[in-house]
């Protein structure tokens, strides 16, 4: 895995041992930035935004917001095998100072406005066979920390069908091989 774009173009991102995480796929990765900046069904850039990564892995998403000339970025991780190696990452790459890992079950955190500040790009890449999904949105939603212009982007498995809370506005979906990406937002 490498940041494909910015000024990390090129560098190596460390990817785990073990295959009980699925890191973002480069391909995907690139679809996913390719339709950011070629939309016109939404507004955001990734320009001086603000960034919170649900589910972080190894960082590769987060990362490359941040190569790409996003302001800040929150990871959220819970799991023991990759903290070491997003936290590796992170270091490697010198994104220290704008980014900040929280190590926690996102299930528990209910209200993220503790983060005092609204998000222009909310990214979730739960594990495939999470089914609590539509209850994260639901928090999400709640806790209104989406700006105006900004959107949710969900990273699932083509088969997986979820009942999204009726507040989620799907504005664009996409599928790459196994994976379906949903762009949305609650406006």
């Amino acid at each position: 895995m490498r940041i494909i774009s910015g000024n990390l173009k090129g560098k190596k991102i460390l990817e785990p041992k073990n295959k009980d995480t699925r890191p973002l796929k480069d391909l995907t990765k690139e679809s996913i930035f390719n339709i950011i900046l070629h939309s016109n069904k939404f507004r955001v850039k990734i320009e001086d935004s603000k960034i919170l990564d649900l589910f972080s892995g190894v960082g590769s998403f987060g990362l490359e917001c941040l190569s790409r000339g996003a302001s800040s970025l929150i990871f959220i991780e819970n799991y023991k095998e990759v903290l070491p190696i997003l936290k590796k990452n992170i270091f490697n790459l010198n994104y220290q100072n704008i980014s900040l890992i929280v190590e926690r079950d996102i299930f528990k955190i209910f209200d993220f406005k503790v983060y005092d500040r609204k998000f222009d790009i909310i990214f979730l890449d739960p594990p495939y066979k999470e089914k609590k999904l539509p209850i994260l949105l639901d928090q999400i939603i709640k806790s209104d920390v989406l700006n105006k212009e900004g959107i949710i982007i969900i990273h699932r498995h083509k088969k997986e069908e979820e009942e999204l809370p009726k507040k989620f506005n799907v504005i664009e979906e996409k599928t790459y091989g196994i994976s379906r990406v949903i762009f949305g937002n609650y406006f």
